[in-house]
C-alpha cells in the first residue's frame, strides 16, 4: 500500500509540475505577445478619401493584408483627412494629422516650391495608365467638341497629361469645356448621371465603364510615356527624428511590391482589388494583367524612385507654366536613403 501510495503521490507532483511549467509557458507567451504589441511603432499615414476606393492605395493595403508593416513593427494608422484628391495632403504632415503621406507628384513639387521640407521616400505608383472614357455615343476624338470633360485638379499630371492627348489629337482649348472633379470615383459618377461627357479614369474603373458600353478614346500614356505619378512623402525635419520608423515603412513597401509582382500570389492581391474597389474579381484581374502581363511599368519592384519619371513632372509642369523660372532638378523632391538602406535604389 505504502508503495502505491507513493507512486500516486510522485504522479500528483508531476502533474501538477506539467500544469505549473504549461501556465508558465502560456504567461510568457502572452507576455512576449503583449510587450511586442506595445513596442510596435504607431505610424500615422494619410491618404484622400478617393485614392482609398481605389487602385492607388494597392501596395499599401496589400502591405496591411500581408503582415508587412506589422512585421517591421509597425502599427500603421491609414488616416483619411480629406475627401477628393490629394491637394492637400502635404498640409496634414504640419497640423500633426499624419506622420507620412500619399501624394501626387505636381502637389509634392508645388508645395516644396512654397517652402515645405516634404521630399519623397518612396514610389506608390509608378507611370498610371488614365484612359479617356467618354459616353457611348462618342466614339472619337471629334466628338468631344463643344462636350463637358471632367478633370483632376488642374495642376495635376492627370489633366496635363490628358490636355496634351486632346492636342495631339487635334483639339484646342475651347473646343470643350473643363469641369474641375477630383478623384476617379467622382469622375465615374459625373460621367454615368451625363453630367460630363468625357473623363479621364484610372483602374479599375475604365474597365468597368467599357464593359458598360462607354468608349475608351485614348490612355494618358500615349501622351506622357514616363512619369513618375504618386509617392511617400515625410517632412524631412519629423523623419530626421524617426527614422527607424521611416525605414520600416519603406521596407514593408518593398516587400508588398514584391508580392504584388509574383504571379503565385495573383489571387490573393484580386482579392485586396475586390475589397478595395467593390468590383469584379474578372475586372481585378483585367486590371493586373493591364499592369503586369507585360509589365507596362505602373508599379515599382520595391518602391524606388525614377529620377527620370520626376523629371519628366518637371519638365511637364514647366511647359504648362505652373512652374516659374529655371525649372528644379528633381532630386531635391527625394531623399533616397532609406529605398538605398533597403536594397530597393
Amino acid at each position: 500500500m505504502r508503495s502505491g501510495h507513493t507512486t500516486v503521490q510522485r504522479r500528483g507532483r508531476i502533474g501538477r509540475a506539467a500544469i505549473a511549467l504549461l501556465a508558465a509557458v502560456i504567461f510568457a507567451a502572452a507576455f512576449h505577445t503583449s510587450v511586442a504589441a506595445e513596442q510596435l511603432i504607431t505610424l500615422r499615414y494619410g491618404a484622400a478619401f478617393s485614392i482609398m476606393r481605389s487602385i492607388y492605395s494597392l501596395p499599401v493595403m496589400v502591405a496591411r493584408d500581408q503582415g508587412f508593416f506589422k512585421k517591421e513593427g509597425l502599427d500603421l494608422k491609414i488616416i483619411v483627412p480629406f475627401p477628393g484628391g490629394s491637394d492637400k495632403m502635404i498640409d496634414a504632415l504640419y497640423d500633426d494629422t499624419v506622420d507620412i503621406t500619399h501624394v501626387a507628384t505636381p502637389f509634392l513639387i508645388r508645395a516644396s516650391r512654397n517652402g515645405s521640407d516634404a521630399v519623397a521616400i518612396a514610389t506608390e505608383f509608378a507611370n498610371p495608365i488614365y484612359s479617356l472614357v467618354a459616353r457611348p455615343e462618342i466614339t472619337d476624338f471629334a466628338g468631344l467638341k463643344g462636350k463637358t470633360l471632367g478633370f483632376a485638379d488642374e495642376e495635376g499630371s492627370i489633366t496635363v497629361s490628358m490636355l496634351r492627348l486632346l492636342t495631339m489629337k487635334g483639339l484646342k482649348t475651347g473646343d470643350y469645356v473643363v469641369k474641375i472633379v477630383p478623384g476617379t470615383p467622382a469622375r465615374m459618377a459625373c460621367l454615368t448621371k451625363g453630367e460630363c461627357d468625357a473623363v479621364p479614369l484610372g483602374q479599375p474603373q475604365d474597365l468597368v465603364a467599357q464593359s458598360q458600353g462607354y468608349h475608351i478614346l485614348g490612355l494618358s500614356t500615349d501622351a506622357m510615356p514616363d512619369l513618375l505619378y504618386t509617392v511617400t512623402a515625410v517632412s524631412k525635419a519629423w523623419a530626421q527624428k524617426h527614422p527607424d520608423a521611416v525605414q520600416k515603412y519603406v521596407n514593408a513597401l518593398g516587400a508588398s511590391f514584391r508580392f504584388i509582382r509574383d504571379p503565385e500570389n495573383r489571387d490573393a492581391v484580386v482579392k485586396t482589388i475586390v475589397e478595395t474597389t467593390k468590383v469584379t474579381p474578372e475586372i481585378a484581374r483585367q486590371t493586373m494583367a493591364l499592369y503586369l502581363d507585360p509589365d507596362r511599368g505602373v508599379l515599382p519592384k520595391q518602391g524606388e524612385i525614377r529620377l527620370s519619371g520626376l523629371t519628366n513632372v518637371i519638365t511637364m509642369m514647366g511647359n504648362a507654366g505652373l512652374i516659374k523660372g529655371p525649372l528644379p532638378n528633381a532630386q531635391q523632391f527625394v531623399d533616397l536613403r532609406y529605398l538605398k538602406a533597403a536594397g530597393a535604389q
